[in-house]
């Protein structure tokens, strides 16, 4: 059983400049006690590797938050520009086709990668608003597809994904449909939102669920494609939206909505009961300037992308802030505008760091020993 997060208190945050995490320590006599806190810039630490993905070559000392000597609960484990980064070959067809077409070949790497989705068996898919395209890393097999075109259709604007046994869901907000696909040659269904505006969506066991930014609401579907009832409306009450983007949906079935301009995220059973929610707008911890998207690790603890300050949070499942993580830049815990994110089965996380142009990865360690300080 790994170890819960400790809370933190707010701290100040102000946008778009480097930021400070903090971490409270429990009070005998409350929640949290201000008086005692630890930094949580990252440090550099030995931690092992998590996850069930095969990756590129890892390196031995890794960026942990919080730093020591607090307990370290997130690892850093590495970026992907490239399929190079993953140790994928690149047949000499796929060079050849580049050359030939004299487009941009897809080994080249991401260019604005947006959402992010894991299947079961641990391989990632990515849609990159830049590129116009779906990027499948296989693992298992050690190989990569780049799709910008399913099908007899062109995609343009790839903002929402997922993939359960075999089969693929992605959204396209420009098309104003969601593609379903086994076969990037053959689609097996379209759905159509003439009077939408796709803008994510997530898969459970038994539901497709599409948000609907055009109308603030949140379409269920079966896993064929067959239309069964709408969530929410446009609103700030409990269970209403303002322009809901990212979905995800976690191991026990619940729905997590980014409801965006309302600056909170929403949680839902499957039969649409809400849940919870938590946030609101502010620049201190805890609070959100851009929330972009969430996910749910195995234990509960929910992390939120966000655009403004470059950084994701995780709270618990009753809102209560617990750390963040990252900052502005381009190095390694570092983002540019971060959008999609998703947990594999193994709590580990894939980050969508758009304008960095590439997809960060990190590790919930939970219970680790911190190293002795002099």
């Amino acid at each position: 059983m790994k170890a819960p997060f400790i809370a933190n208190p707010p701290t100040p945050t102000a946008p778009g400049r480097r930021r400070q995490c903090r971490i409270g320590l429990p009070s005998a006599g409350g929640w949290l006690v201000s008086a005692a806190l630890l930094g949580l810039l990252p440090g550099c630490r030995t931690a092992p590797t998590g996850g069930s993905a095969s990756l590129g070559p890892q390196t031995q000392e890794r960026l942990v938050w919080p730093a020591p000597p607090a307990p370290a609960r997130i690892a850093y484990v590495q970026s992907i520009h490239t399929p190079a980064d993953l140790q994928f070959r690149v047949s000499a067809w796929k060079r050849f086709a580049g050359w030939l077409t004299g487009r941009r070949p897809a080994h080249a790497g991401l260019v604005k990668p947006f959402a992010v989705a894991v299947d079961e068996a641990g391989n990632l898919c990515v849609t990159d608003t830049g590129l116009g395209a779906l990027w499948f890393f296989d693992f298992a097999h050690r190989k990569f597809q780049c799709w910008r075109r399913l099908g007899s259709l062109a995609l343009v604007q790839p903002v929402g994904v997922a993939r359960r046994h075999g089969r693929f869901y992605l959204a396209d907000s420009a098309l104003n449909r969601v593609l379903i696909f086994r076969d990037p040659r053959r689609l097996e269904r379209q759905i159509l939102l003439p009077e939408g505006r796709p803008a994510g969506l997530a898969v459970g066991a038994a539901h497709l669920y599409v948000s609907d930014a055009k109308s603030h609401r949140i379409g269920v579907y079966d896993l064929d494609g067959n239309f069964q009832r709408w969530i929410g409306r446009r609103g700030v009450g409990p269970g209403e939206f303002n322009f809901p983007t990212h979905l995800s949906v976690d191991a026990k079935e619940r729905l997590y909505v980014t409801d965006s301009l309302n600056a909170r995220i929403q949680v839902f059973n499957p039969d649409g009961t809400l849940l919870s929610l938590f946030g609101q707008a502010g620049d201190t911890s805890g609070h959100f300037g851009r929330p972009k998207a969430a996910a749910a690790d195995r234990e509960g603890h929910v992390y939120v992308t966000d655009a403004l300050f470059d950084n994701f949070q995780v709270f618990d499942l009753q809102g209560r802030f617990l750390l963040h993580v990252g900052e502005s830049g381009g190095g390694p815990g570092q983002f540019w505008l971060p959008a999609g994110i998703a947990i594999d089965t193994n709590d580990r996380l894939f980050i969508a760091d758009s304008y960095n142009h590439r997809v960060q990865i990190f590790d919930y360690l939970g219970d680790q020993p911190s190293e002795p300080t002099p």
